[in-house]
C-alpha cells in the first residue's frame, strides 16, 4: 500500500501536467464557448416547458453542453493542426504546440462523446435521433473552413443543434417554432463567429483558412449589422407566436444595445476590441434568456 502511495506521489507532477494540458485542450480557460452553446439551450428548455425543464432534462442538457462543447474544441484541434502552428493566437494551443500528441486528443475526443452519448441515452427516442445528427455535425464542421468561406453557418448549426433536442426531451417533439429558434442562433452565430474570425483574418488570408470575415471582406461591419438585424427580427417573430409578454421584447431591447456596443468595439477592427465584441455575446444570450425566464416566472 504505501509502495503504491509512493508510486502515485512520485507520479503526480506528471499526472498534474497531462491534466492541465487537457484541461487546455477542451479550453476551461476560455468558457465564453460553453455560454454561447448554453443560452440558446436554455431558451429552448424555457420555451418548451412554459416554464422550468423536468429536473432530469435540465441536468442532462446542462452536462451535455459542457461535454459536447469540449469535444467540439478537441476535434477542431485535431482537424485545425497544421494551421494552428501558423496563427499567432493558436500556436500555443497543447496540440499545436506538441504538448500533447494526436492519439491523446483523440482519446479524450472519443470519451467526451462517449460520455455525452450516455446522458442522452436516459431521453427519448425521438431525443437519440438526434443526437446522432448533432455528432455528425460536430465532426464535420472543423473542416469546412478548408472547402467554404461559410464555417460560421456550419458553427451556428452545429450548436444550435441543441434546440430541437431541448424540445424534443421535453416535448417529444420538434414544433415550428424550435426551427425559427434555431435559425434565429444560426443567424447570431455568424455574427459572433465572424467577429472572432476579424482577429485572426490577416493570418487566415496566408494559410488558406476560410472564413465570413474573410467573404464579406471591407463590408464586414455592415454585413455584420445587418445580420444583427436579422437575429432581434427573428426572435420578434419567435415572441409574437409565442405570445410572450414585455420582459421578453424588452430583453431584445437590451441585446440591440450590446450589438450596437459590439459593432462600436469591432469599428477599426483591432484584434483586442474585436475579442472583447466577441465576449460581449455573452450577455446578449443571458439577456435574452432573462426575458424568456422572467415571462414564464
Amino acid at each position: 500500500m504505501y509502495k503504491l502511495l509512493d508510486s502515485v506521489k512520485d507520479s503526480w507532477p506528471f499526472i498534474r501536467e497531462r491534466l492541465y494540458q487537457y484541461a487546455l485542450l477542451i479550453r476551461l480557460n476560455r468558457p465564453v464557448g460553453v455560454f454561447l452553446l448554453l443560452w440558446p439551450t436554455l431558451w429552448s428548455l424555457w420555451i418548451a416547458s412554459e416554464g422550468f425543464p423536468n429536473i432530469d432534462v435540465f441536468i442532462v442538457f446542462i452536462l451535455g453542453v459542457f461535454v459536447m462543447r469540449s469535444a467540439g474544441c478537441v476535434l477542431n484541434d485535431i482537424a485545425d493542426k497544421r494551421f494552428d502552428t501558423f496563427v499567432l493566437r493558436t500556436r500555443t494551443r497543447p496540440l499545436a504546440a506538441g504538448k500533447i500528441t494526436s492519439v491523446e486528443a483523440l482519446i479524450v475526443a472519443i470519451s467526451l462523446i462517449f460520455i455525452a452519448f450516455l446522458l442522452v441515452l436516459s431521453m427519448n427516442e425521438l431525443t437519440i435521433q438526434l443526437s446522432l445528427f448533432a455528432v455528425i455535425l460536430a465532426g464535420f464542421y472543423p473542416f469546412t473552413k478548408r472547402h467554404t468561406y461559410l464555417p460560421q453557418f456550419f458553427l451556428g448549426l452545429t450548436f444550435g443543434w441543441s434546440i430541437p433536442m431541448a424540445f424534443a426531451a421535453q416535448t417529444n417533439t420538434v414544433p415550428k417554432i424550435a426551427w425559427l429558434l434555431l435559425v434565429a442562433n444560426i443567424l447570431w452565430s455568424v455574427v459572433y463567429d465572424t467577429i472572432y474570425a476579424m482577429i485572426d483574418r490577416e493570418e487566415d488570408l496566408k494559410i488558406g483558412v476560410k472564413s465570413t470575415a474573410i467573404l464579406f471582406d471591407d463590408a464586414d461591419r455592415v454585413i455584420i449589422s445587418i445580420i444583427q438585424a436579422l437575429v432581434l427580427i427573428t426572435l420578434i417573430v419567435v415572441g409574437r407566436q409565442l405570445k410572450l409578454d414585455y420582459n421578453y421584447f424588452t430583453s431584445l431591447g437590451v441585446a440591440a444595445c450590446f450589438f450596437l456596443y459590439q459593432l462600436h468595439l469591432i469599428w477599426d477592427r483591432k484584434p483586442k476590441e474585436c475579442m472583447r465584441a466577441f465576449i460581449n455575446n455573452n450577455w446578449v444570450g443571458l439577456t435574452i434568456f432573462i426575458g424568456i425566464f422572467l415571462n414564464y416566472f
